[in-house]
């Protein structure tokens, strides 16, 4: 079993209901998150479009997390979830580092990392993460990626569009994107002006002396 999600992102229509859900359901502090909404506005008025794209961990199948934990606190479970042993985590912050979908975060009352773990907690007792239950679309679609009767695995099989985030990092996320924008899951692929310079591009030919 290699459990896994994928949105639909035709169908998000930014409610927020998925996070509130998640907040709740976990008790995420006020200022973290392990699953929030971002939106991209794309085109020129009055021709503008919104893009809604729910981020959450991806629960790579090659998790730079798991690898440089030094106390094995970030761990597969053997349905595929990368889960967090609060009583392990030591909160040295490596694995907030090494994720690079900003998807861990440090808990001020525990003191120790925790992340969207898929619910784990609730699919131990056969229930749906909670972000699932609470969409009112089904924009978020979980399940068994080895199972070929899944929902998620007929979804996969029945759309060209796939997307992951950042694939060329080679962490085989297990999160999937379908019917979205390029531009709404890379900032990069954007267009921008002619002699626009991002203010991290500035900062970066500051530090090597460019100009």
């Amino acid at each position: 079993m290699r459990l896994g999600f994928l949105v639909d992102l035709s169908r998000c229509m930014g409610c927020m209901a998925c996070a509130v859900a998640c907040k709740a359901e976990n008790d995420v502090p006020l200022h973290s998150w392990r699953l929030r909404v971002k939106y991209i506005d794309q085109g020129e008025f009055p021709d503008v479009k919104r893009h809604f794209v729910p981020l959450r961990c991806n629960h790579c199948e090659n998790a730079p997390c798991e690898r440089i934990c030094p106390v094995g606190a970030l761990h597969y479970l053997p349905n595929g979830i990368v889960n967090v042993d609060h009583n392990r985590c030591i909160g040295c912050a490596s694995c907030m580092m090494a994720c690079p979908y900003n998807a861990i975060y440090l808990d001020p009352v525990t003191n120790s990392a925790d992340k969207c773990t898929y619910c784990a907690h609730r699919i131990e007792v056969g229930m749906m993460p909670a972000c699932v239950v609470a969409c009112p679309t089904h924009a978020n679609i979980f399940g068994d990626l080895d199972d070929p009767e899944s929902e998620i695995s007929k979804y996969l099989k029945s759309h060209r569009d796939v997307m992951v985030r950042k694939p060329e990092l080679g962490t085989k996320p297990k999160h999937f994107y379908v019917r979205g924008s390029t531009v709404a899951l890379d900032p990069l692929a954007s267009e921008r002006p002619e002699g626009f310079t991002l203010f991290t591009e500035v900062k970066f030919l500051d530090h090597i002396g460019g100009h």
